[in-house]
């Protein structure tokens, strides 16, 4: 079985209220293969008015599923888990297809991302309140924790099926009823998901899937529902704030995982072969399409030569191609805007006085390509130390100090993920402690586990996705006053 036909024609349409179905106009959006730009699959164009039958179908189901024994809830999300796992290769393959990584990368995130439902089938059964005796005495202080109602979701292109997990997980254990509008260049992973979940017992109108490629205006008109309790968005900072504006109407509960720029610090006492290592997980991850992606390397003056030397030998040791041919290490960025950006922000740095070690150059021809890149003497100034790069480029600067290179790191707006490699613990303690971040990476590249909380600061947003912060994203509480 390829990718493509573990998903059948019949199922590339919207998923409302347990039924397949074409767009309200009949209009469909072709699916790009970005490793050489022709077209994989059609997928139906949801307009506004699906979208509003997809939330119709969630409010419609929100009150049974609210009242669906917590064990049945997890029950489904374990079955979810352990049929995912069955088709891993599968599901692999057709995210490779439809966003680029390498099939061995695309299992990686698959284990990652069903994770979320094995994570949050244990945590249905734990969602408790308290009770107790008011100070004062003459009453009893009782909590209950509820669903807090249907949900928008909103999920990225780059990790097509963790980011629907981490989101559709918690939101299935707490009982709350969704619409997901999935990114337009990687539907078809999320309509997979989608059938999984039918199949292992999902109650219709639990969730809905509305692919669209207007997606700011079924945003804009859903968020303007009352009806619509709960707003959970992964993207670029700029729509995140749009986002927050428009839920400001109806005062809906909203989580935001926006941008980054991860600064990953190299102190003069750092294991090296580590440090490298973990320069390779942290940049090259998705080919760097990721918003934990180190995008800055502040390294040492005394070690940064040999680090940058180490770096760049292991980047040009990596094979690029596509995502489904044997040995291939890195595959297709998302798009031709996305090579033009990557293109763009190393042509600054090397104006601003950077040096190329390796790569620096797009290749042409089919596909949407990039090569690994390591820029050194990159001033801190530079426009590719400043934005996001989402690309397989690591530019390097030098420091001298702890205290500088805390306050370089901190020089953002953003503030989700950071990577420090150092061998003094006194140092770890300072440093996490001093940074912005929502989350700090010692002495490793990765950071993102189910088990943890994911967010950020600042910039970066607010909220929490895994972990067992996760689920009170999607639970209110009522508090009871009961005399005695």
């Amino acid at each position: 079985m390829t990718g493509l036909d573990m998903l059948p024609p019949e199922q590339r349409r919207l998923f409302i209220a347990g039924t397949w179905r074409d767009s309200a106009e009949g209009e469909t959006f072709d699916v790009i293969d970005p490793a050489d730009g022709s077209v994989l699959t059609t997928v139906a164009d949801g307009t506004v008015a699906d979208a509003v039958d997809a939330l119709d179908a969630a409010v419609d189901a929100q009150a049974s599923w609210a009242a669906t024994p917590p064990r049945e809830r997890g029950e489904i999300l374990r079955r979810a888990f352990e049929t995912i796992n069955d088709r891993a290769d599968d599901l692999a393959q057709l995210m490779s297809l439809e966003m680029g990584k390498t099939v061995k990368e695309a299992k990686g995130e698959v284990a990652y991302g069903n994770e979320f439902f094995r994570w949050y089938a244990e945590e249905a059964v734990r969602i408790h309140g308290r009770w107790m005796q008011a100070p004062a005495g003459g009453s009893r202080l009782l909590t209950i924790k509820k669903p807090v109602g249907p949900c928008l979701f909103v999920t990225p292109w780059n990790f097509p099926i963790a980011m629907g997990t981490r989101k559709i997980g918690p939101a299935v254990a707490a009982g709350c009823t969704m619409v997901v509008k999935p990114a337009h260049q990687t539907p078809l992973t999320m309509l997979a998901l989608a059938a999984i979940l039918q199949e292992v017992g999902l109650p219709d109108g639990v969730l809905n899937i509305v692919p669209t490629t207007r997606a700011a205006d079924l945003s804009k008109t859903l968020q303007a529902d009352d009806r619509l309790r709960k707003v959970s968005f992964t993207g670029s900072t700029g729509i995140g704030r749009v986002m927050v504006r428009q839920s400001a109407d109806q005062l809906q509960r909203v989580s935001m995982e926006l941008g980054g720029n991860a600064p990953f610090i190299v102190f003069e006492d750092a294991d090296l072969d580590a440090a490298v290592e973990g320069a390779m997980l942290a940049k090259m991850r998705n080919m760097g399409e990721a918003c934990t992606a180190a995008n800055r390397f502040l390294v040492h003056t005394s070690v940064a030569d040999d680090f940058a030397q180490r770096l760049a030998d292991r980047m040009a040791a990596l094979v690029v191609g596509r995502g489904q041919d044997e040995g291939v290490d890195v595959g297709p960025l998302i798009d031709e805007k996305a090579v033009e950006s990557v293109s763009q922000l190393v042509t600054d740095a090397i104006h601003d006085g950077a040096k190329v070690l390796v790569g620096g150059e797009a290749p042409g021809g089919d596909g949407f390509f990039y090569p690994p890149t390591v820029l050194v003497n990159v001033p801190a100034d530079s426009s590719i130390n400043r934005e996001e790069i989402f690309g397989p480029v690591a530019p390097i600067t030098t420091f001298e100090t702890e205290e500088e290179a805390i306050t370089r790191a901190n020089d953002t707006e953003y503030g989700l993920a950071s990577y420090v490699f150092t061998r003094d613990l006194t140092r770890t303690i300072r440093v996490a402690e001093g940074l912005d971040y929502g989350m700090v990476g010692i002495n490793t590249g990765l950071v993102s586990n189910a088990a943890a909380p994911f967010g950020g600061v600042k910039a970066s947003g607010f909220g929490r996705e895994g972990g067992f912060e996760g689920i009170e994203e999607y639970l209110e509480t009522t508090y009871v006053n009961l005399p005695v």
